[in-house]
């Protein structure tokens, strides 16, 4: 029988719409209910491509014993964490606070005033090891609520308050010194031998290395550009990276990068995509475009929705397994490719009767020592199993479309679209930003979310935020300025709609639901956070527009963040290369071409990695809007029916020259 989330668009719910569980969505209806029948609420927080969370389902929310629990003595309710991160955000800064560490599923116990008296992660059903499993948590809260609710009302009270505490901000840190603070703390848990930070489980958190390749050029640093290369070299050689399809999964289980769990994500694979092709650009390694390229295309092919928009991403288990979409036999390589030409890549990618991942082989290349970086002629073979695999079993898609996510896609295509001088990566970047405009919007307002045909909720700071990076990143690749116009209305939004007034952004807007506390990240976490988006954001609009404002928004809202940054500051990667860009010189080159032809020499130019450098083009059809949104460059023209090129500096630029 289905229970309420039936009615729901979210694949995560609709997953669990035929549990025994009665579940709610998260409504008015749930907590009325729970106060109309003075019941504690059970919630659970996770996502449709999360293994652990498919393992509790089974485990708990399947089992009719389990159910008859939670539908007796609770109000049941089931969030969808990528369509709702402003709820996630509340209840996993209290799971952090009381156990440190998070992750989903996440499991939380409240009052039906939603104040939390219990957060934790994933749980068995039963108790095991001395660890209390979730049976008997349930029937231990149930009997002290319906007993004596005192000590959980008491906590719930006190873990309420700590939340909507103002917290006392700390001094501001002198902006140029944080760069070199991150980039030490970074080093300090540097894997020197497989790359990466820190032990199993490891993460790609490409912001931080995006982070660390401006640094080091920015400063002259060869450290930090090793730490960067060894990581993704080592990344792509695992098993985290897909060498048959494309793609990275979310993170890996162990040190090596070799067994992930195997789900993947559209937001790690633009930014994974996207610092790649950094990489490319500083250097141009073939590896780095083929990691960059195949990532791109594995979104373009299995993750973009007939509409134009792209998917939040695909499930870690299949076939009833984790990862068994993924792993291989000997027998099953030699029956698509033939007994030698099988045998050649089972030596190759690791692929052994004994397998490295329950009694199978996830391909990787870590053992491979004839091949130092891409392995030559396999592309056929390659291609021949990933068709063979697609047709053995299917792979469950997350058929959501979040405003943030494409935001960070957009930043990936057009970026590739200008340093390879990919047409088609730029056509598919075209066609993303008119997919935003015409169908993310709902009576003239920004939604961050569109499934199934239903917008819904309206958009976050990082809906807002990286919806406007990608509209500057799609003026780097096709110089239309109305990108730049636009990416400055958002930013707009951004001021008039989060702004705190002791500082930062909140993730929600000043008119959106009210939660009991209301959510407001600093730190980056799996992605980069709201608040070091917008911190980019406003350092890239001053420098491509030179309006005061956007310098004034960047310096207080770096000022902000350092008092948090100080205290650790390998946690704002992202909001610090806003900072490099700041305290570093840095340049603006203006083109004033006499026709729509861009010069050789400039996109030799905008092809090199240089985050000192913002490249504005000027045209006879494009000089009013670029005027509009760059006054500075009003008088700037061609010379002599020439390419003019000026640079700026420090708010002043100097005379044209026409040899670049």
């Amino acid at each position: 029988m289905s229970n309420s989330l039936i009615n729901e668009k979210s694949p995560y719910l609709r997953q669990h719409s035929e549990n025994p569980v009665d579940w709610y969505p998260w409504c008015d209806e749930a907590f009325d209910r729970a106060r109309r029948e003075d019941r504690p609420v059970f919630m659970s927080i996770g996502y449709s491509t999360c293994h652990w969370c498919h393992v509790m389902a089974e485990e708990s929310f399947e089992n009719e014993e389990l159910a008859e629990i939670l539908n007796r003595y609770y109000v049941s309710v089931k969030v969808d964490r990528e369509e709702r991160p402003d709820i996630d955000s509340v209840y996993m800064k209290v799971c952090t606070a009381l156990n440190g560490s998070g992750g989903w599923p996440l499991t939380v116990i409240m009052t039906p005033e939603q104040e939390p008296f219990f957060v934790g992660t994933y749980l068995p059903r039963e108790s095991r090891g001395g660890h209390m499993g979730l049976r008997q948590l349930l029937l231990t809260v149930a009997a002290k609520w319906y007993g004596d609710r005192g000590e959980l009302t008491r906590t719930a009270g006190d873990i309420t308050a700590w939340l909507q505490q103002e917290s006392t901000p700390a001094e501001p840190v002198k902006t140029d010194s944080l760069p070199d603070a991150a980039s030490e703390q970074l080093e300090q848990s540097y894997d020197g031998e497989y790359g990466g930070f820190g032990s199993a489980p490891k993460f790609p958190s490409a912001h931080n290395l995006i982070f660390l390749m401006q640094y080091a050029k920015l400063r002259g640093r060869k450290k930090p550009r090793q730490m960067v290369e060894n990581t993704l070299r080592q990344m792509y050689r695992g098993g985290i990276y897909d060498h048959i399809g494309g793609g990275f999964a979310r993170y890996s289980t162990d040190r090596e990068w070799l067994a992930p769990h195997f789900e993947k994500t559209l937001y790690d694979n633009a930014l994974l995509a996207l610092c790649y092709t950094e990489a490319w650009q500083d250097g141009h390694m073939a590896l780095w475009r083929e990691a960059a390229e195949s990532t791109l295309d594995y979104c373009l092919r299995e993750l973009k929705s007939p509409e134009g928009g792209y998917y939040c991403g695909q499930d870690a288990d299949s076939g009833g397994c984790e990862g068994a979409y993924y792993l291989f036999t000997p027998d099953e390589i030699k029956s698509v490719l033939g007994e030698d030409d099988g045998r050649h890549f089972c030596e190759c990618y690791d692929i052994t009767p004994e397998g490295n991942f329950h009694g199978k082989s996830i391909p990787n290349l870590l053992l491979n020592t004839r091949w130092a970086f891409l392995p030559e002629g396999y592309d056929s073979f390659r291609e021949r199993l990933r068709i063979f695999r697609g047709n053995r079993m299917n792979l469950a898609t997350d058929t959501k479309i979040l405003t943030a996510w494409n935001g960070l896609m957009l930043m990936a295509l057009s970026r590739a679209a200008h340093a390879f001088s990919d047409r088609r990566y730029l056509m598919e970047a075209h066609a993303l930003a008119d997919f935003m405009a015409g169908r993310l919007y709902e009576s003239s307002a920004l939604m961050a979310r569109l499934c199934d045909g239903e917008l819904k909720y309206p958009a976050q700071l990082d809906d807002y935020a990286f919806y406007a990076l990608g509209l500057l990143e799609l003026y780097a690749a096709d110089f239309d300025a109305g990108h730049i116009l636009k990416a400055e209305a958002l930013a707009e939004s951004i001021t008039a709609k989060f702004s705190d007034p002791s500082g930062g952004y909140f993730r929600t807007a000043s008119d959106s639901e009210k939660l009991i506390a209301r959510p407001k990240e600093i730190y980056d976490g799996a992605m980069p956070s709201g608040n070091s988006a917008a911190a980019v954001l406003f350092d890239r609009l001053f420098r491509m527009t030179g309006k005061v404002r956007w310098r004034t928004a960047a310096d207080a809202q770096l000022d902000f963040i350092s008092r948090s940054a100080g205290q650790y500051p390998a946690g704002c990667c992202y909001a610090l290369t806003a900072a490099g860009a700041m305290t570093d010189d840095t340049r603006e080159l203006v083109c004033a071409l006499p026709d729509g032809r861009l010069p050789e020499a400039l996109m030799t130019v905008m092809g090199r990695y240089a985050p000192e450098l913002t490249v504005l083009v000027k045209t006879p059809d494009n000089a009013g809007a670029l005027a509009e949104a760059a006054p500075f460059t009003a008088g700037m023209q061609p010379q002599n029916g020439k390419a003019a090129y000026y640079i700026c500096s420090g708010g002043t630029c100097s005379l044209p020259v026409t040899e670049i």
